[in-house]
């Protein structure tokens, strides 16, 4: 008993398993990290921060995330490797300590026509078997409810080898899918207008068709002359029924045109399948607005929308099909599956209503099931995808995320806070990259990088508690307290653009004066009906310069000059001053150093194991051929000028020699919204989510308009470059702009003249107006929940 107690009283030694408790990175130098070296501690919540660009997402996505994903991969079988992708081994000397890590980030979800809420999420998958069992009439198995396979059936002889003998069966099967036969699944129908694909009044080889990429001397155009199916050389309008079908409806058929092999394919076919399969805003402008010049698209009439055959809405339970049940706001359909009592299914009952909980939890209450799922915005799409793991049982795994608050009312902040706390103390690590004081506020521990951004920045100031960073100095610490306030005097309205009766999507008939002339600011909680109200009412017509939520795109060939077409100027300047053609300043076409193809490295594929760059020996990384590179501008090769900052080049092409106004307009733009550090030829995919947002804003202030919508434009931004572009908004409306922000953030709500506020829910419970009036009349009154927040945010 003694001996017991003794033992007891002794402290327990250390177990060598216990001890790693932190994520130790050294020697990080991903992107613009300067071999940097931190301790992150396990089972805690640690929040990465600094201005936008300073390397935040290089250490916690391209480096902690990455390298655990990598060595996870390789635990599998080269055979299974040969099927994933290939990553990496990221650019650091030490990684130690790391777990599991799974990556919740702000990729918008596939925007594939039949992709929803609800595949996205497996709940439709649960609903599907759920009205195969209980669904009455029994129509067939879970197939039979799904919008993605179709009815088919067929019948035929088989040869089967059997006792040594060969014998012919005549066999038969069907598959009964719940596709709607009309939209093939897609739930809208598309008419052509004939007329914006061709002018009947000329003949294919004067050039007819007006779709672009179909001209006289390109590739489809050869195929079409020399077909045989038409002649044409005769126009168009005097084609018989016959031939008229062949030029638009032919299926696939083999041809030969010049003795080569060829598949020829009607034009609305072919349309079909090159542009209306991807998503409309993935297409490049001018096939954009071919296709919505030439494209009516409605809801298909034979489903109603449902995109489910007529068998498939027929089975119901308790009255309600499953077009009925995807159909509801998500917060009712977990009330009416709360209500199903039926013992045959009760563990998919009690697994469905968990999923459809945590979409009410996590503030998602107010989707469809239905919704298409590249509809929703980027804070969205990452809340549905923490759904999976709000109910995991798994402990101790790094969970990654990218700016959850995305997107979010300062209510809606407070919950995500909560459920980030949930995942930590189950036993995970939670990593988050964030920029909001509510949500680092939280925090257990903190990595302040900087102090600047691109090649300023990669380096930690800080580490340690969010009391520490308060007073430690660095950008973030300066500005962590920082409170914009309630301007003194408003500006007055130079007009209003008036919406009335609007409906779409939860809108409740709403009656709302946009003022003109002055920065107005739209909020409410997620889900409210902002976006609907300003994109779905606001006319697009000319003067309207809406700038959405959509990250751009690029490849590694892609970089700010291209993007914002101020390599146009700047080849022309070149070509000019050498008097040579302008396509040899360009590392994508003339110009190209042959042995990279311009892309300045070569790359060596190795199968399942990650591919090697390697610089290009030849241009050494210039991307030009060395004959371009004797050309010069102001003392300058194109090399060296795609290689200046954007704040080098405004100098740059200023005046002197090199003076090329057109760029210099152009460079002031990237400049006004704080992208001064950044080089003008650094690859788009390189750059962080804040400054692919402010490329954006840059390029589209360049169209003329008087009136700028802008979503969520504080999207990614530090605070110090919120007031950058604060001073950025104040300008627009000075010069005589109309300024109309969707935003959260409350330091622009402060700064507004005018701000509509909707509510007071979301889904069905929001969709009015619920304030119009000036921010300080919006404190005062405290009526709405942004009100609320509002006034705590400024301090009365």
């Amino acid at each position: 008993m003694s001996m017991a107690t003794r033992t007891d009283t002794q402290s327990p030694a250390l177990h060598a398993a216990d001890s790693h408790d932190l994520i130790r990175v050294h020697g990080a130098r991903v992107n613009n990290l300067k071999d940097i070296s931190i301790e992150i501690p396990k089972r805690r919540l640690t929040v990465c921060t600094g201005v936008s660009g300073s390397g935040k997402s290089s250490l916690v996505f391209a480096t902690i995330a990455a390298e655990s994903q990598r060595m996870i991969n390789e635990t599998y079988s080269t055979f299974v490797q040969g099927f994933m992708p290939t990553l990496a081994r990221p650019e650091v000397d030490v990684l130690e300590g790391l777990t599991t890590a799974i990556i919740v980030d702000q990729q918008r979800m596939g925007a594939d026509a039949r992709s929803t809420v609800g595949t996205a999420t497996d709940a439709n998958a649960m609903l599907r078997i759920l009205f195969s069992r209980l669904g009455k009439p029994h129509i067939g198995s879970a197939k039979a409810f799904s919008f993605n396979v179709a009815s088919i059936s067929g019948a035929g002889a088989v040869t089967v080898e059997r006792a040594g003998r060969t014998v012919k069966e005549r066999r038969a099967f069907s598959i009964t899918g719940g596709m709607c036969p009309r939209c093939e699944g897609r739930g809208s129908v598309t008419d052509f207008d004939l007329s914006q694909l061709y002018d009947d009044s000329k003949s294919l080889n004067e050039g007819a068709l007006t779709i672009p990429g179909y001209s006289v001397d390109g590739w489809y155009g050869r195929i079409f002359s020399g077909c045989g199916f038409f002649d044409p050389d005769k126009p168009i309008r005097k084609f018989t029924k016959r031939e008229l079908h062949d030029l638009l409806y032919k299926e696939p058929t083999k041809i030969k045109v010049d003795n080569i092999n060829l598949t020829y394919e009607g034009l609305i076919p072919k349309i079909q399948k090159s542009m209306l399969s991807k998503d409309i805003d993935a297409l490049q402008p001018h096939i954009r607005a071919f296709v919505e010049r030439a494209m009516t698209f409605s809801a298909c009439p034979e489903c109603g929308g449902t995109r489910l055959s007529e068998g498939a809405r027929s089975s119901k339970i308790d009255g309600i099909s499953i077009a009925d049940a995807c159909a509801m706001q998500i917060s009712d359909l977990a009330e009416w599956v709360r209500g199903l009592d039926e013992p045959s299914v009760a563990p998919l009952l009690a697994a469905l209503q968990q999923t459809l909980d945590s979409f009410v939890e996590i503030g998602l209450g107010y989707l469809s099931l239905d919704r298409s799922s590249g509809t929703l915005s980027g804070g969205e799409a990452q809340r549905v995808k923490m759904i999976r793991h709000l109910g995991s049982s798994l402990t101790d795994v790094t969970y990654v995320f990218d700016e959850p608050t995305i997107g979010l009312h300062p209510h809606d902040i407070q919950r995500m806070n909560g459920l980030l706390l949930r995942l930590r103390d189950k036993g995970n690590t939670v990593l988050v990259v964030e920029h909001k004081p509510e949500a680092i506020a939280i925090a257990d521990h903190i990595v302040d990088l900087g102090p600047g951004a691109g090649s300023a920045g990669g380096t930690v100031c800080f580490e340690g508690t969010v009391e520490g960073l308060r007073a430690s100095g660095t950008v973030t610490g300066r500005h962590f307290d920082d409170r914009a306030a309630l301007k003194e005097a408003v500006r007055k309205p130079t007009g209003t653009l008036e919406i009335r009766g609007a409906t779409s999507h939860n809108l409740q008939d709403v009656d709302v004066d946009i003022p003109l002339g002055v920065l107005c600011v739209v909020t409410g909680v997620a889900g409210s009906g902002k976006s609907s109200l300003i994109h779905g009412s606001v006319p697009t017509s000319a003067g309207v310069v809406s700038v959405d939520q959509v990250p751009i795109r690029g490849s590694r060939r892609s970089n700010p000059a291209t993007y914002t077409g101020l390599l146009d100027p700047i080849r022309k300047a070149f070509a000019k001053a050498n008097g040579v053609k302008p396509a040899l300043f360009s590392a994508n076409s003339e110009g190209a150093c042959p042995t990279c193809n311009g892309a300045g490295v070569i790359y060596t594929d190795l199968a399942m194991m990650a591919g090697v760059a390697t610089t290009c020996e030849e241009c050494e990384g210039k991307r030009f051929q060395a004959a371009v590179l004797d050309y010069h501008l102001g003392g300058r090769d194109i090399s060296e000028v795609l290689a200046m900052s954007v704040t080098e080049a405004e100098e740059f092409f200023g005046d002197g020699e090199a003076r090329t106004p057109a760029a210099h307009r152009i460079l002031g733009r990237l400049a006004d919204v704080g992208l001064g550090y950044l080089n003008i030829g650094q690859p788009l995919t390189t750059l962080s989510g804040g400054e692919r947002q402010r490329l954006k804003l840059a390029t589209h202030m360049a169209e003329k308009g008087g009136v700028y919508v802008l979503d969520e434009p504080t999207a990614g931004l530090h605070l110090a470059d919120v007031e950058q572009l604060l001073g950025l908004l104040d300008r627009l409306v000075d010069s005589g702009k109309s300024v109309v922000v969707i935003e959260h953030h409350q330091a622009v709500m402060a700064h507004a003249d005018w701000i509509i506020d909707l509510g007071p829910g979301a889904g069905h419970d929001g969709g009015r107006i619920v304030f119009e009036g000036t921010p300080a009349d919006l404190v005062a009154a405290r009526s709405t929940l942004t009100g609320e927040h509002l006034a705590a945010y400024v301090g009365t």
